[in-house]
This record gives structure tokens, C-alpha cells and sequence, in this order.
């Protein structure tokens, strides 16, 4: 009796009953100890997968990369992954938005180190609020995953991870300057003491920017600053406890339209953005750690503030007499996810379970429209089933299927099958079949702006079904990779604004289903003496009805090229001082829609080509000096209509690792 009771308490303390959200481990390395790429983010175990063992696609941006490229604009790191299309509303800082696969910006689930950082009023990330830290990657998992992450992954998954202690330990501190006014810097303290692994990062970047109005004389600048830190604390060989925390700020200049609807200087417009997000993650290993229990809480808490100092309207008391409209956001999530991993070295298999819950909470702060300023809440709760099997590292096998219990919407079922198989030729055959949903946001259910904009409570979460299917050929033991994708996917009950009979916008659900499909190339090799090569090229069939001023048209769908591609060739010889990197990226031509009309009107932004070199030359061990040239062909071109983007830029500095 006595050893029974000893089990079920043992039993109750790995496996607790409170529910909590899922994301993935945020303390795993990018690579496993032969140096093969791994990802954390395409299962709910807490295992790392080889990306050579995945159905789905997956790109991995290493640290490597986004340092040879000298990225510090995080987005522009995007455009050099397959099936992504990135737009910037004008200067750094500006709105931008990370569509994939076709799919709406909101329709991708954005994690950083394992919290999900979209914004609880719009229900999305805006990239433009974050900037690139030392020693991180990207993870961009593309098709539908909402069976392991619910809501939001229609398009895919991107989750940024910064580096722990052990994978890049020490100090640097980097400073340069550049075009436009620009200062930026970034420090990192990293490092291993005992039974303790930590990273602390810091950066801010500020810039005078440049006239975003065609035309226009006045600068759109931005200051930005982020803050991180990681620490794992091993309390036990088979307990370990994860804690993140991260403080994102930005002020940046906006331009508004005229009544003509074109984008003209407007002096005294800005917004601000503060964000605070923390995680804390407890793993306790059990039965030789065959059986893994993960325990999370996590916070994300947001807001954003527009100014505008030419306006007069009295706002609230105690609010600034230029701040026009604001929004508070606030997720707090937790998870329980338990994996049990069985069966040979030959033949394995694992089998998840995770329980979800998370609290979604918004509230308008300042309005000059007259909307509701109390909080509004909406809770889910998930439970996910998932197995994974792999035979003689050659086959490997996944389902997940996930089922949402929510106050506000239905209770959706989502699934997901993936396969992957290695033939001795070299060759690699994946798919992958499932389905994805997005809740409606807030803003979509409940702004409103007197004669502009009337929120629809009465809106259903889209709901999308895709599948894909690849072929991988290997050279060289690896070292050069080439894989080439086809995906189909079809989304239904699409959210869209139209105007009602007094001329009002308001989000309805389309009838029927809108299509996206397309071909995914990559290429990778890793050759001697330094060289590496990264490739990408996608090409898009998205179509989408529009309501403009000559009527209802088929056309592509907006801010999303129909061909982009990318290439980056990089060479960093061992043992030498010097190391340089050449980016290439094409947008192809792509439609927008001026609201200078009523309804607005279809337009067609040209295709163009940027192209990026970078070099850096060590003056000692120690010391680096860079530098880069950006948009080296003074390309004129635009991402969203009559927002100018910059042209050539030059920006140089020195980096100390101690």
C-alpha cells in the first residue's frame, strides 16, 4: 500500500493537472553534436528533429548566417526564405508584415524563444517593433500547424531563438554607424558557471531615417531598443528550469495620406510601442529520460500609442493632447506537455500529450471615436495528441491532431499528418497534409471609428486545409543540398473589409474558398575554404476577388509577388582575417490597393532587385571592423504604395569579443 501511494504522488508531481499553452523549447541548441541542423519548433515532445527527418518544410537562418549578412533589421533576414513575402510600410520601423505561402500577415504564428509576441488587438507581430540580437536564429516552419499551436498557424510558424551561454559564450560589443543618420550597437554576456547557463542582449539602433512621402523633405526616423536574457538553471541531471524575459521599445515617425489618399510629409506623427514578454520553464526527466513532463507559464503584454500633434480633439484626462489612439494587449498562457519516447535505437517512437490554456485580453486606451475602453477577454482551451516514429534514421513518421474548447468561437479539430523517407541514393521524399485555423482578432470584432469603421462581433475563425509534397537531393555527403516543394492550400470563411451602404468599412467572411498553391526551391552548400551558398526562389498562384472602383476583379493577391528569389553567397576562409558576403534579392511585380478612391482602386508596384554586400576584416582575435553596403544598385521601388523605401546606404563598424 505504502509503495502504491509513493507511485500515485510521484505520478501526480510529473504529470500536474494544470493546464497550460504550448511552444517549444527554447533552451535546445540549433545543431546536435555531429553539427547537422536540428529545429525545435515542429513538434510539442521538447525534442530537437533533424531537419532531414521532417515532412514539412523548414528553413533554418542560423546565427552564422544573420551575422555574416550583418543583419540588423530582423524582417529583412525573411525575404531570403522560400514562400515568404515581407512588406515595410516606408522607414525602419514601419509597420511591416510577414505573409507565407499567400497566406494574411495575421495568419502566422510569431514565437520568440518560445512566447508568442503577435499583438492581442490586431492579432498579429509587427516585425518592424523588433531588432536582430547577436548569436540568435530563425526557425520559419511553413504549412498549417495550428494541431500543435492552435490559432494563428495558417501560414506557418517563425520562432526566433536567441543563443544560450554554452553555444556562444563570452562577451562582444558591437558599434557602427552609417547612412541616414544611423547609430546602432549591440552587448551580449554569455556563458556557462556551474549548474547555470546565461545569455544577457542588449541593442538599440537610432536613425534619422529619410522622407518616406514621394516628394516629401521630412525624415522618418526611429529609436529602438530591445533588451534580453535567458537562463537555465540544471537544479538536477533530470531537472532543468528555463526562464526568458525580453523588453522590445520603439518611437518611430509615421507618415498619414491626404484627402487624395497619397502619402505626404507629416510632421509631428509617431507612434510608440513597448513590449514585455517573459517565459518560465520547468522539465523534470523521468525513467532514464524516456519520459519527459514540461511545465509553462508564460506572459506577453503590449501597447502601442498613435500621436499626432496637429490634432485639437480633448482627449481623456490625464492622456497627451497629441496621442489620437492606443491599445493595451495582454496573453497569459501556461502548458503541460509529457512525451514518452520508447521502442530501439532501430525503431523510435514517441508519444505526446499537451494541454493548453491561454487568456487573451485587449482594451482600447485612447480613442477619439468614441469606442468602448473597458477590457475584453477571450480564453481557449486545447488538448493535443501527437506520435512521431523514425526506422534506421530513414523514415520518419508524424500525427497530430488537436481539438479547442473556446468562449467566444467553435470548437475546432485540427490535424496533421507528415512523412519523410531517405533513399541511398541521396534523395529524400517528404509531404505532409493539414489543416489550420485563425481566430478573428479584436480590432476585427469590436473597433470602431465614427464613419469609418464598425467592428463585426458576429465573425467566425477562418479555417484553411493544405497539403505538400517534396523532393531533396543530396551531393557531396550533405554538403550541397538542393529541394524543390509543391503546396495547396485552400482557405475558407476568409475574413475581408468591405464597405457597408453609408460608406463604412467592416470585416465580413467571404463566402466559398480562396486557393494559394506554388512551387518552394532551396539550395544549400557548405564547401571548402569557407564558402557557403544559400538560394531561394518561390513562384505564387494566389488569387483574390476585389471590390475596387471598376468593379469586382480576379487578380493576385495583395502584397504578394507571384516569383521572389534570393541568393546568398558567403566566404569566410578558416584562419584568414578576412570574410565577405554577397546578397542578392528579387521581388517580382505585385498588387496593392490605393484608397484614394471610393472603393479604392488596384495597383501594380514594379518588381526590383536589391542588392546587399557585406565584409569584415579581424584586426586581431579580438577585434573586427565591418562594413556594407545596402540596395548597392540605388533601386527606387516600394513594398506598399507611395511609401518610399531607401536607396543605397553604407554603414560601418567595430565588434569586441572578450
Amino acid at each position: 500500500m505504502k509503495t502504491t501511494i509513493a507511485t500515485i504522488l510521484a505520478l501526480g508531481a510529473a504529470l500536474p493537472a494544470m493546464p497550460a499553452y504550448a511552444q517549444s523549447n527554447p533552451a535546445l541548441p540549433g545543431t546536435d553534436a555531429n553539427g547537422d541542423t536540428i529545429v525545435v519548433t515542429a513538434t510539442r515532445s521538447g525534442d530537437a528533429i533533424p531537419t532531414d527527418l521532417l515532412g514539412a518544410s523548414v528553413t533554418v537562418i542560423d546565427a552564422q548566417a544573420l551575422e555574416q549578412r550583418q543583419t540588423r533589421v530582423l524582417s529583412d533576414a525573411l525575404r531570403d526564405v522560400p514562400g515568404v513575402d515581407v512588406s515595410r510600410t516606408g522607414a525602419i520601423g514601419g509597420q511591416t508584415q510577414i505573409r507565407i505561402r499567400g497566406a494574411e500577415a495575421n495568419q502566422t504564428m510569431v514565437l520568440v524563444d518560445g512566447i508568442e509576441v503577435s499583438d492581442p488587438s490586431t492579432g498579429e507581430f509587427d516585425f518592424g517593433t523588433i531588432l536582430a540580437d547577436p548569436a540568435a536564429r530563425m526557425e520559419v516552419l511553413r504549412g498549417q500547424q495550428s494541431s500543435l499551436y492552435g490559432s494563428d498557424a495558417i501560414g506557418g510558424v517563425i520562432n526566433y531563438i536567441t543563443g544560450t551561454g554554452a553555444e556562444a559564450p563570452g562577451v562582444s560589443l558591437r558599434a557602427e554607424g552609417g547612412s541616414m543618420g544611423t547609430v546602432d550597437g549591440a552587448a551580449r554576456v554569455a556563458g556557462v558557471k556551474g549548474d547555470l547557463d546565461y545569455a544577457f542582449t542588449g541593442t538599440a539602433l537610432h536613425t534619422r531615417g529619410y522622407p518616406t512621402a514621394e516628394g516629401g523633405s521630412r525624415d522618418v526616423g526611429a529609436d529602438q531598443v530591445g533588451a534580453s536574457g535567458k537562463a537555465i538553471w540544471t537544479v538536477a541531471p533530470n531537472f532543468h528550469i528555463t526562464a526568458v524575459g525580453r523588453y522590445n521599445y520603439s518611437d518611430a515617425d509615421t507618415d498619414d495620406a491626404d484627402a487624395s489618399g497619397v502619402t505626404v510629409d507629416s510632421p509631428g506623427t509617431h507612434y510608440h510601442y513597448r513590449g514585455i514578454y517573459g517565459l518560465v520553464r520547468g522539465q523534470l526527466d523521468l525513467l532514464d529520460g524516456r519520459f519527459t513532463n514540461a511545465l509553462t507559464a508564460q506572459i506577453a503584454d503590449t501597447k502601442r500609442t498613435d500621436y499626432d500633434v496637429a490634432d485639437t480633439y480633448s482627449p481623456r484626462e490625464g492622456q497627451p493632447i497629441d496621442a489620437t489612439y492606443g491599445t493595451h494587449g495582454r496573453r497569459l498562457k501556461g502548458s503541460y506537455e509529457g512525451a514518452f519516447h520508447f521502442g530501439t535505437d532501430d525503431i523510435k517512437q514517441v508519444a505526446t500529450v499537451a494541454v493548453d490554456a491561454k487568456r487573451e485580453s485587449e482594451r482600447t486606451t485612447i480613442t477619439q471615436y468614441g469606442a468602448f475602453l473597458g477590457w475584453r477577454h477571450t480564453t481557449n482551451v486545447g488538448l493535443v495528441g501527437e506520435y512521431d516514429l523514425t526506422v534506421h534514421d530513414r523514415l520518419a513518421i508524424g500525427a497530430s491532431v488537436r481539438h479547442d474548447w473556446n468562449n467566444r468561437f467553435g470548437d475546432p479539430t485540427t490535424y496533421r499528418v507528415q512523412a519523410s523517407y531517405k533513399l541511398d541514393t541521396g534523395t529524400r521524399v517528404h509531404a505532409a497534409v493539414g489543416s489550420g485555423v485563425k481566430d478573428p482578432s479584436f480590432s476585427e470584432l469590436f473597433d470602431y471609428y465614427a464613419g469609418i469603421y464598425i467592428g463585426n462581433p458576429n465573425l467566425k475563425p477562418e479555417k484553411s486545409h493544405g497539403w505538400e509534397a517534396g523532393v531533396e537531393q543530396a551531393f557531396l555527403d550533405r554538403h550541397i543540398t538542393i529541394d524543390a516543394t509543391y503546396f495547396d492550400n485552400r482557405l475558407k470563411d476568409e475574413i475581408t473589409t468591405t464597405y457597408n451602404a453609408a460608406g463604412e468599412q467592416t470585416s465580413v467572411n467571404l463566402p466559398g474558398h480562396t486557393r494559394q498553391r506554388g512551387v518552394e526551391v532551396s539550395a544549400a552548400a557548405r564547401l571548402g575554404d569557407g564558402w557557403r551558398i544559400d538560394a531561394a526562389y518561390t513562384y505564387l498562384h494566389a488569387p483574390q476577388s476585389l471590390d475596387v472602383l471598376v468593379g469586382t476583379v480576379e487578380t493576385q493577391a495583395l502584397r504578394r509577388a507571384k516569383n521572389t528569389a534570393s541568393l546568398n553567397l558567403g566566404w569566410a576562409p578558416p584562419h584568414q582575417r578576412f570574410s565577405a558576403n554577397l546578397g542578392v534579392r528579387y521581388n517580382g511585380a505585385q498588387n496593392d490597393e490605393f484608397f484614394g478612391t471610393y472603393p479604392g482602386s488596384l495597383v501594380r508596384l514594379h518588381g526590383y532587385t536589391l542588392v546587399n554586400m557585406d565584409a569584415t576584416y579581424n584586426l586581431t582575435d579580438k577585434v573586427q571592423i565591418f562594413g556594407r553596403v545596402e540596395n548597392q544598385l540605388g533601386e527606387h521601388y516600394e513594398d506598399v504604395y507611395t511609401f518610399a523605401t531607401p536607396r543605397r546606404a553604407g554603414y560601418g563598424g567595430v565588434r569586441v569579443n572578450f
